[in-house]
């Protein structure tokens, strides 16, 4: 296949890259940098299967010759990102959205949409089925990535229903491994670089909320098979780790796989910050065969082991 990507650069997005190419597809891959970098495709530009263009997805999208697949990854995805750069995320889920969608039907395109298990809000039915519709403040400081991509799911769906557009649309729950930025602003990157500084690891709240945490080969195996699956036009689907962690366990677990003598302050909690956080992955073992097989354990030393190398003087 002829593969386009967007947020190729992203650490999402790079796996994605990589996988494909191994696959044996043509990937052309897309990304402004504005929160990927270019050191996480750096070792792809000698493949001769391999385009990038540093380009926006706002603006006007050309690609010349034919496309049998997009995969819209491009998008700030961490707290941080998302509320330093709120309205250009509005505008990556929405009218990049448009942009892409517009091009996979020119083109004839099969279109995957990443979405978020943020499009459950602080989520009042547990864990979360794709038939939950969720619990949102459309106005509140996280409303501009969550609503962004409820509305870029409504558009995807439009796509399908008046074009009969192949669309696809995973949920993305909590995912970590090489790659995340230091400065993710993330929990896992947070504390992984607390714990090998030294310092001690900020937890909001009294940590007793939750998260399931999906190692990064996880999840990109189970976008593959979304990808490439037939007969699932129209769908959605949970990609997360069921594993459920209170905030305070993930801590201890840095603290001890790092060997840090860190200790744990506990700090404001942000709003509107979900209370729990876990996936109902039926469906994807049903249709697709997938589910997680990396331990939270086993991926977490994998990523600090990662995270050492890039700390190192």
């Amino acid at each position: 296949m002829r593969v386009l990507i967007t947020g190729a650069a992203g650490f999402i997005g790079s796996h994605l890259c990589e996988r494909f190419l191994k696959e044996g597809h043509e990937v052309i891959g897309l990304d402004n940098f504005l929160t990927g970098k270019p050191d996480n495709i750096a070792h792809l530009f000698e493949n001769p299967r391999f385009t990038f263009i540093k380009y926006d997805v706002t603006n006007f999208i050309y690609i010349k010759g034919n496309l049998d697949l997009i995969l819209h990854f491009a998008c700030p995805a961490s707290p941080v990102d998302y509320m330093n750069h709120p309205i250009h995320t509005m505008k990556v889920d929405s009218i990049g959205t448009l942009n892409t969608l517009g091009l996979a039907k020119e083109k004839g395109a099969r279109y995957v949409f990443a979405s978020t298990s943020e499009v459950y809000g602080n989520p009042t039915v547990h864990p979360q089925p794709e038939t939950y519709w969720g619990n949102v403040n459309p106005i509140g400081p996280r409303s501009v990535y969550d609503e962004a991509k409820r509305f870029s799911e409504a558009l995807t769906m439009a796509y399908h229903r008046e074009h009969h557009l192949d669309v696809r649309i995973v949920r993305i729950f909590n995912t970590y491994g090489p790659r995340m930025r230091i400065n993710d602003g993330r929990v896992i990157p947070n504390f992984i670089y607390q714990a090998l500084k030294g310092e001690d690891l900020t937890v909001y709240g009294d940590g007793t909320q939750t998260r399931s945490f999906c190692y990064i080969d996880d999840l990109i195996e189970g976008v593959y098979r979304v990808a490439t699956a037939e007969g699932i036009e129209g769908e959605v689907f949970n990609l997360g780790n069921p594993e459920e962690f209170t905030i305070l366990e993930l801590a201890r677990k840095v603290i001890r796989i790092t060997g840090s003598g860190s200790g744990i302050r506990f700090l404001k909690r942000p709003v509107d910050d979900p209370d729990r956080r876990k996936p109902d992955i039926t469906k994807a073992k049903e249709k697709l065969g997938w589910e997680p097989k990396v331990s939270l354990e086993e991926g977490l030393r994998r990523t600090v082991e990662w995270f050492r190398e890039v700390l190192k003087p």
